[in-house]
Parts: C-alpha cells; sequence; structure tokens
C-alpha cells in the first residue's frame, strides 16, 4: 500500500506542476503584448540559429568590394551595402546570433554564481548574508557599464573577456533578487519539514527552496538578457566590445556614424534591429512577471 500510495502521490505532483504551467501559459497568452514579445524572441533565436549555416562567414559577412560600396537599398542589397561593400542585411542577420548567443551565455553565468551567493545569503541570514551582499553593494554602487568598461580594458579586447566583464556586472543583481526570493520561501512548512527528517541544507536550498523562488527568477533573467544585449551593442560603439570584423550591431553603428548624414540606412537598420530585440524581450518579460506573480491570478 506504502507504494502505492507513493505513485500516487507522485502523479499528484506531477499533474499539479502540468496545471501550474498551464495556468501560467493561459495568462501570458492573453496578454498580446507579451505573446507579441514571444513571437518575436523566437524569430530572432531562429534568425540567430540560422544565420551562420546559410551565410558563409568569411566570403558573405566579412569579405569586402570595393566596387560595391555605399548603395543604397535594392533588390540586390535590400539593406543597402556599407562602406566596405558589404551587404547590410546579412551582417545584420548575422549579427542577431553574435548579440544573442553572448548575451544568454553571460546572463547563465552571471546567473550561476548569483544563484549560489543569493540563496546561501538568503537561506543562512546572519553574517554570511551581511558579508555576501555587501560584497554585491559594492559592486552594485559602480555603474555596470562603467564596470564593464574598466574590465575590458585591462583585459583587453575579446568575446571571452566581454562575457567576463558583462557577467560581473550582472551577478549582482540576479544575487539580491535570489536571495529575496529566498528568504520568502525559507521559513515555509515543507522547509520546516525537510529540516525535521535530516535533509542537508544544500538538498533543501536546491531541492525545496529554489524550485518554490523560480517565478521572479525568470522573470529577472528575461530582462537581464535585453540589459546585457544593450550594454554590448554599447560597448561595441565605443570600441571595446565585439573585435572586428565580426558583425555586431553596436559596431556596425559606430562605424556608420560618420555616413550618417548622407547614408542614413547605414545607421537605421542596425538600431531598428537593437530596438526591437530589445522591446521584445522586455515585453516578454513584464508579461512573465504578470502570469506568474500569483496575486493576480
Amino acid at each position: 500500500m506504502s507504494k502505492v500510495s507513493a505513485i500516487n502521490e507522485n502523479e499528484q505532483i506531477s499533474v499539479k506542476k502540468k496545471s501550474q504551467f498551464a495556468d501560467v501559459w493561459k495568462r501570458l497568452c492573453r496578454n498580446k503584448t507579451a505573446l507579441l514579445g514571444l513571437v518575436i524572441v523566437i524569430l530572432l533565436v531562429l534568425i540567430g540559429i540560422l544565420s551562420p549555416i546559410i551565410f558563409d562567414y568569411e566570403t558573405q559577412v566579412i569579405k569586402t568590394d570595393y566596387s560595391n560600396t555605399l548603395q543604397p537599398p535594392s533588390a540586390a542589397h535590400p539593406f543597402g551595402t556599407d562602406e566596405l561593400g558589404r551587404d547590410i542585411l546579412i551582417r545584420t542577420l548575422y549579427a542577431t546570433s553574435t548579440s544573442l548567443s553572448i548575451g544568454v551565455v553571460t546572463v547563465i553565468a552571471a546567473l550561476a554564481v548569483g544563484l549560489v551567493l543569493g540563496s546561501a545569503a538568503g537561506y543562512f541570514g546572519g553574517k554570511t548574508d551581511m558579508i555576501i551582499m555587501r560584497i554585491m553593494d559594492i559592486f552594485l554602487a559602480i555603474p555596470g557599464t562603467l564596470l564593464a568598461i574598466c574590465i575590458m580594458a585591462s583585459l583587453g579586447g575579446s568575446i571571452t573577456n566581454l562575457v567576463i566583464a558583462m557577467a560581473v556586472s550582472s551577478t549582482p543583481k540576479f544575487a539580491r533578487v535570489v536571495r529575496g526570493a529566498v528568504m520568502t520561501v525559507r521559513d515555509s512548512e515543507y522547509v520546516e519539514a525537510a529540516r525535521a527528517i535530516g535533509a542537508k541544507d544544500t538538498t533543501i536550498i536546491f531541492h525545496d527552496v529554489l524550485p518554490n523562488s523560480l517565478a521572479p527568477i525568470i522573470v529577472q533573467t528575461t530582462l537581464e538578457v535585453a540589459t546585457v544585449i544593450l550594454s554590448i551593442a554599447g560597448l561595441s560603439f565605443i570600441g571595446l566590445g565585439i573585435p572586428a570584423p565580426r558583425p555586431e550591431w553596436g559596431a556596425m553603428l559606430s562605424a556608420s556614424r560618420s555616413y550618417i548624414r548622407d547614408y542614413s540606412y547605414m545607421c537605421m537598420f542596425p538600431g531598428l534591429a537593437i530596438m526591437i530585440t530589445i522591446l521584445s524581450l522586455n515585453l516578454l518579460g513584464d508579461g512573465l512577471r504578470d502570469a506568474l506573480d500569483p496575486r493576480l491570478r
């Protein structure tokens, strides 16, 4: 009978999780702007995945063609060409892969460190909380872009160093969000029950506490991807981001600013790509926040 009851309990938990997911999905679908953001994000992800497959990096993305420089938008080049004769449409699409991949990797790295620090601070409290959060406050006192500039200036320009710089500046935000979420559930009955049966603290944190604190973490992750992509574009604009000749929206804006008066299309399309990406991620993040908020059910 005990095995049967355990199986029934597991089935009930599975059904409950599915119903919660379906409930969140239903509320998200009712939010038309969030659904629009989700559709655009999916399209951007598909573009980012397919662009390196469709376009050859050496011959179509970075190869110069001085006989075809500064061509306005046309059937052959829908977005026109840049000062080196490269197709702006191809470079803009290829840059989607660059910005999204670096943004996602950076946020995953920052989230991993922020989860450990924030959960330890929120769960244990006391001196552990004070030490961790005061260190995070020191990093938060420095503007994220300025901190990234300092790190990039000291380490040098490369994609790896850019990920490190952006991850360091994003980690304190995740640590604070995770800490707050953990503190709201650490004294719950199921946590006390886990302690009563002798479960280890690490088991309780990763098995009981964090799974019930995911709502604000998911929202912060979505919004932070947008922030990181915008910061990457800003760093590339001032020459501290993605090294040339790899296309990146901020670097494309920086290269085309000298031609903005007579060839405005060179700035317009990378700028629109940044705007659409940030807008869609913010719409999705706001929609997830509303869908995951129990007070709005």
